[in-house]
């Protein structure tokens, strides 16, 4: 997911703006979402499983809250505000496990979040601006952090009678459409102007919304809510990594130190005595 931005620069490159990026890297996906779904479910001895419910409209509807949030959100703030307060992921789904689930939060979960909270000012704090005209984009990549932090939530329900790709196919199924009025609303040029912007499009469904989503809904089935949510702060450290890789966007020493603390504050926030995955526990019930 952290080199869905490259993406998203190469098709606005070529004439997508980022409202209709974000329908393409949703319904791009359906196909693929779909075929792994029915072989995800003949490998364990499964019928088809229902596409739709409660759960995965839910998570559909907050995956396209989120995707449309953040761009207006670019369009109203720096992408440095946009990036730094959308990190904030993992502190809003803390409080909702600890306030809403009742869930007792390990002393190092707020640890780990703290190191990754200072490593992500590392990457992108000298490029951040306190602006009182940016006051609405801000506000905006919080609420982007906001829907990123309940989609979690909502994935885990879904992962509960669903495999990952079931869930992400469903979840896509719904915000394709969502995002689709959104991006024929405000106007957006729908095709490339170039012919590498498909290649951009393609990439953007095949490896940031299949691969990054799919792998998302898999570790749902298998981490704790919490730690998983911490990939946020993963995405931020590897667009760094791929803007010097890629766009000769160099990072500077600081900004290195700040990618070593996130993965400390991940390493320390880890499970430590992780529950059975949604998956070995299916697993375990067939075996028996």
């Amino acid at each position: 997911m952290g080199i869905s931005p490259l993406f998203v620069r190469f098709s606005s490159d070529a004439g997508v703006p980022a409202f209709a990026s974000a329908f393409w890297r949703v319904a791009l996906a359906l196909p693929v979402l779909w075929l792994w779904a029915i072989f995800e479910e003949k490998r364990a001895g499964q019928g088809p499983r229902p596409t739709l419910n409660r759960a995965i409209i839910l998570a559909g509807c907050l995956f396209a809250g989120d995707l449309l949030l953040w761009h207006i959100a670019i369009l109203n703030t720096t992408i440095a505000n946009a990036t730094f307060l959308g990190t904030t992921t993992p502190i809003w789904v803390v409080l909702v496990s600890w306030l809403v689930y009742r869930e007792k939060i390990p002393a190092a979960v707020p640890i780990g979040i703290l190191f990754c909270i200072l490593g992500g000012f590392a990457l992108i704090g000298r490029s951040i601006e306190l602006d009182p005209n940016h006051v609405k984009g801000d506000l905006f990549a919080l609420g982007t952090a906001v829907f990123f932090g309940l989609y979690f939530f909502a994935v885990q329900s879904t992962r509960k009678f669903a495999g990952a790709a079931r869930a992400t196919f469903g979840m896509s199924l719904i915000a394709a459409p969502i995002i689709l009025i959104f991006a024929l609303v405000h106007g957006d040029v729908m095709l490339p102007e170039k012919s590498f912007g498909y290649y951009a499009l393609f990439a953007l469904a095949l490896i940031s919304h299949t691969g990054g989503q799919g792998l998302l809904a898999i570790a749902l089935g298998r981490l704790p809510t919490v730690f998983t949510s911490f990939v946020i702060f993963i995405e931020a450290f590897a667009a760094a990594l791929a803007g010097w890789i890629y766009l000769d966007e160099a990072l500077s020493g600081l900004q290195l130190l700040g990618g070593a603390a996130i993965l400390a504050g991940i390493w320390v926030a880890r499970p430590k005595n992780a529950k059975p995955s949604t998956d070995e526990s299916t697993e375990t019930a067939k075996t028996t």
